[in-house]
């Protein structure tokens, strides 16, 4: 098992990790919360001279870099070992300049799971689009981020034909 597939276990210790992960901590991101359940992570980009783009806002690759491997840890967790879990594509579309602290929250529902689980229970493929939004702490939006998400059960647990 990898490092981080054990680090993954538990919500404390990933969050931590997360926080003094090379390419977080240069970007000046932050992970504020990760619920114990991996259903809520909150997120947070400082400004630094290292994230500054050439006209003084939010360099994009770390606006997106804020949400990026979130909601595929939070599937993986909550679906468990007898499922693939994939980001399959991503989008951003960056809406105003940021310019000061900005903040991320991502979620995921009873009602996701639920439906991931029943689209997959004959052994298809699922995919799904899972969205946030970046804002300012004024709540104005940054940015919108969509993940395109992918599970299936693995071969070994799918029903026999």
């Amino acid at each position: 098992m990898t490092v981080w597939k054990n680090v993954l276990k538990d919500p404390r210790l990933l969050r931590f990790g997360m926080n003094v992960w090379p390419p977080f901590v240069g970007a000046g991101i932050v992970v504020e919360e990760l619920a114990a359940d991996y259903t809520y992570v909150r997120v947070a980009l400082k400004p630094t001279i290292f994230n500054r783009n050439y006209v003084g806002t939010h360099f994009g690759g770390s606006l997106f870099a804020m949400t990026d491997p979130f909601f595929m840890l939070m599937l993986i967790r909550n679906m468990g070992s007898h499922y693939y879990v994939w980001d399959r594509s991503a989008r951003i579309d960056f809406i105003a300049p940021g310019k000061g602290r900005v903040f991320s929250e991502m979620r995921i529902t009873a009602d996701d799971l639920k439906e991931m689980r029943e689209a997959t229970a004959s052994g298809e493929k699922f995919e799904r689009d899972f969205e946030t939004e970046i804002k300012e702490e004024d709540g104005s939006i940054v940015a919108k981020v969509s993940k395109r998400i992918y599970a299936r059960l693995k071969p070994e647990h799918r029903p026999r034909a």
